[in-house]
């Protein structure tokens, strides 16, 4: 599993522990190995500009995902890797730290736990979840919630 990460934020960031969380999510979801991903975190003018101009938002978000090869998702043991072991773009999450550490505040906990669940977040939208419906949405927060509680309980050992 290749992941990339760059900081261009200008906050100090745990980035082994995006990486971490990242990778986590991707083996529990039974992505091909293959899989690339891409983690970039950025500032709040560049983030309120690409929330501006991919999804028609004004001001600053706390996550986009940017999928890109929807090929390399493996949903489960009934499916096969794609033709030819190729390394698949999964695509790109962006990530805003300081957005993260306003909602961190708000919710009680620290700025790391909220990137953590962002980088899951972005993850599972790249895996092709979404939460506009309200179903939809139980499915993916609850997918979401397991994956960070047993990141969290590996890293507690």
């Amino acid at each position: 599993m290749s992941i990339e990460i760059a900081n261009e934020s200008g906050v100090d960031v745990d980035t082994d522990a995006v990486l971490a969380v990242a990778r986590h999510a991707l083996d529990e979801m039974g992505v091909n190995p293959l899989a690339e991903l891409s983690v970039l975190l950025v500032d709040i003018e560049y983030m309120s500009e690409l929330n501006h101009r991919w999804m028609g938002g004004d001001g600053p978000t706390d996550v986009l995902a940017f999928p890109m090869d929807e090929g390399s998702v493996d949903h489960g043991p009934g499916e096969s890797a794609p033709a030819g072991g190729e390394p698949a773009l999964l695509g790109d999450i962006v990530l805003c730290p300081e957005v993260a550490a306003k909602q961190a505040a708000a919710a009680g906990h620290a700025a790391a736990d909220e990137l953590h669940l962002l980088t899951v977040h972005g993850v599972l939208h790249l895996l092709g979840y979404d939460h506009a419906e309200p179903e939809e949405e139980r499915e993916m927060f609850g997918l979401q919630a397991r994956l960070l509680a047993s990141w969290r309980s590996t890293r507690s050992r």
